[in-house]
């Protein structure tokens, strides 16, 4: 039976997925798949299976100086200890009232040091905006929530802020540009000024590109899409 602290088990039944569950008690989808992290795949629910549908979460301990981790399977104070550069008796004293020898995944506890700068080997780093969730940015980015949630040790996904940084543990996907033009930045160039040249709004060449994050840092040679139909610029006229 699947750990539940301030919850309640469930019993799966014919007809069942996550997607419905989380509805019918209110919880999110995101809530739902962390609470039990042993579902690898969440569109494979059995008949009979008892998840945990996770309840209302404890209040959150106080951590000046520090960042709150939700601890998850195999999590120990020694191996945190050592993940995040600080020591045991540190994690002892940041969380008075914790039992280290009876940690339950999902309790969030206090790391006693500043969180670490986001690294991506392997994939690239995301700038948080309004309406993201794990799962829409699983989606979008045709990667799993677990993996997500791996990759970002310490990252609280109910708990997203526009402006932070994560990692997408995958290469970024080239761009895409149906109706449009691919257009490879040169030196110079701000998106105001292209919106200007090729007839379109600078909005439109936002939503044409979203993994762009910051529209005041265009790199030379980096490819984006100008959303069409668009008419070439004239040629400068020689002097």
């Amino acid at each position: 039976m699947p750990a539940c602290p301030g919850g309640r088990i469930y019993t799966v039944r014919s007809g069942d997925t996550l997607f419905r569950i989380a509805q019918r008690f209110g919880v999110s989808l995101d809530a739902l798949i962390r609470a039990n992290p042993q579902i690898t795949n969440p569109d494979v629910l059995r008949v009979g299976q008892q998840i945990c549908i996770p309840g209302v979460a404890p209040p959150e301990p106080p951590c000046p100086g520090g960042f709150l981790y939700t601890i998850r399977a195999g999590d120990t104070f020694f191996s945190l200890a050592r993940r995040f550069n600080v020591t045991v008796d540190a994690l002892l004293a940041a969380n008075p009232g914790v039992d280290p020898d009876r940690l339950m995944i999902g309790q969030r506890i206090c790391i006693p040091t500043a969180p670490p700068a986001p690294g991506c080997p392997g994939g690239f780093l995301y700038t948080i905006r309004a309406g993201d969730t794990y799962f829409s940015l699983a989606q979008r980015f045709n990667v799993t929530v677990a993996a997500l949630i791996a990759a970002n040790p310490g990252v609280d996904p109910d708990r997203l802020m526009i402006g932070q940084q994560i990692c997408i543990p995958t290469a970024p996907p080239g761009p895409t540009c149906p109706g449009g033009t691919l257009y490879t930045i040169r030196a110079g160039d701000t998106l105001f000024a292209l919106a200007q040249r090729f007839n379109v709004t600078v909005e439109a060449i936002l939503r044409a590109n979203p993994l762009i994050t910051d529209p005041e840092l265009l790199r030379v040679g980096q490819i984006i899409c100008i959303p069409g139909p668009t008419t070439l610029p004239a040629p400068a006229a020689a002097t």
